[in-house]
């Protein structure tokens, strides 16, 4: 469909535009479902990551938690995690899939048009530049006058209030006839481009992130303040004493639903996202809650550098002293901040201890699964053979010796 703009006195006319269907960015799944779709895989691939690391005993002195912590400590088999995990996902899955049943198809072909009512709005603005001037004393013309003697002819037409008269066009018109028309300044049709690719889908990423973390800080907090809330449903996530990467969307079906999947779908909603804006926005959320409880404080990761929100600031909300604090997920921690509901107390302490108990676990149920070995034993006086009892010890789950980056602790 083809759409003309009238041509006015003052300003530059709009150009004309043909909508076409947007063209899915991986062929034949629509866009609506690949943004459904890249964040389970990101969700799955960063985990596996993480978990090659744990179960390889990698950069064990980044480790928040040692494995005898992760062996004793927690109340839900890996197992259930999955299984949980998976059926979020399906929910989540589901429920995109509904909402994306009544969105409208996107369209393209009217970037350009877009781009110039922007340039129509900045050449608006111009027209402010003269008053502006006046309040402070300044002779608007006299500075434009001056600004064209010395070659500044668009400095000029700014200091002008948006006059331009040798920026001109030829345009035809629909009866054949050819007129001149004002054009854009190229300075003009650069900042509206800025504004329309970068600034505004910048804008709408922040503001969906500000909505998202809003809708997790409150939904969270009242999990944990209303004792109903957290027990029916918040408590199977606090299982995970010691969290791991994959173990970021164990939850109950409920509240997976409410904190995750509503919370980003109306950050999504209300930001006006296109789909190709929120394959970003789903995947980054989720590659963001996983890194959040992977379990490691890494210095070189950005995303525990970029937003005081991290593995080491969520973990201590995962402890049975910092339960009651650290609320903020999954990005800023805004909320916590003005709310008072950040902790504030020791911390290296209470790690020391945690790791002591779950060792001293793991040293008990060594030594209670000591195994008797016989070991036959000749004697040189004779054939006759003595039985000596020997004890066999399994320490598998000892480990190395882990210990919190002195870096990640409040002291």
């Amino acid at each position: 469909m083809a759409f003309n703009a009238s041509v006015t006195s003052d300003l530059p006319p709009l150009p004309t535009y043909t909508l076409s269907v947007r063209p899915p960015l991986v062929s034949p799944i629509p866009d609506n479902i690949l943004s459904l779709i890249l964040p389970i895989i990101a969700y799955w691939g960063l985990s596996m990551v993480y978990h090659f690391l744990d179960v390889n005993n990698y950069f064990e002195q980044y480790r928040l938690h040692t494995p005898a912590e992760l062996a004793k400590r927690n109340r839900v088999t890996r197992w259930e995690v999955v299984r949980d995990v998976v059926l979020q996902q399906v929910v989540q899955t589901l429920a995109g899939m509904v909402l994306g049943y009544f969105d409208p198809v996107e369209t393209v072909g009217k970037e350009e048009y877009d781009v110039a009512v922007w340039a129509q709005r900045l050449r608006t603005a111009q027209r402010a530049i003269p008053p502006a001037l006046a309040l402070v004393g300044l002779d608007a013309a006299g500075l434009a006058k001056s600004a064209s003697q010395n070659g500044h002819n668009i400095l000029a037409g700014a200091l002008a209030g948006g006059s331009y008269p040798s920026i001109v066009q030829s345009l035809i018109l629909e009866s054949g006839d050819t007129i001149t028309a004002p054009a854009f300044a190229s300075w003009e049709l650069t900042v509206a481009s800025f504004i329309y690719w970068y600034l505004i889908p910048a804008f709408q990423f922040g503001l969906a992130i500000s909505i998202v973390d809003t809708w997790q800080y409150f939904w969270h907090r009242a999990m944990h303040l209303n004792r109903w809330l957290y027990v029916t449903f918040h408590s199977r996530h606090h299982r995970l004493y010691v969290p791991y990467a994959f173990g970021a969307l164990y939850n109950h079906p409920v509240e997976g639903f409410l904190l995750d999947t509503a919370g980003t779908g109306v950050g999504f909603l209300l930001s006006g996202m296109t789909n190709r804006q929120a394959m970003w926005f789903f995947t980054i959320s989720t590659i963001k809650t996983v890194d959040d409880h992977c379990g490691y404080a890494f210095p070189w990761d950005p995303l525990q550098h970029f937003t005081s929100n991290n593995a080491a600031y969520h973990d201590i909300h995962h402890q049975s002293w910092g339960i009651k604090t650290n609320f903020s997920q999954p990005f800023f921690i805004f909320w916590d901040r003005l709310l008072d509901t950040q902790w504030q107390g020791e911390t290296k302490l209470r790690y020391e201890r945690g790791r002591e108990s779950a060792q001293k676990q793991v040293d008990m149920d060594v030594s209670q699964n000591e195994e008797p070995e016989h070991e036959t034993v000749v004697s040189v006086e004779g054939p006759a053979t003595r039985t000596r009892l020997r004890r066999k010890t399994v320490d598998s789950l000892k480990g190395p010796s882990h210990g919190v980056p002195g870096s990640v602790l409040h002291n």
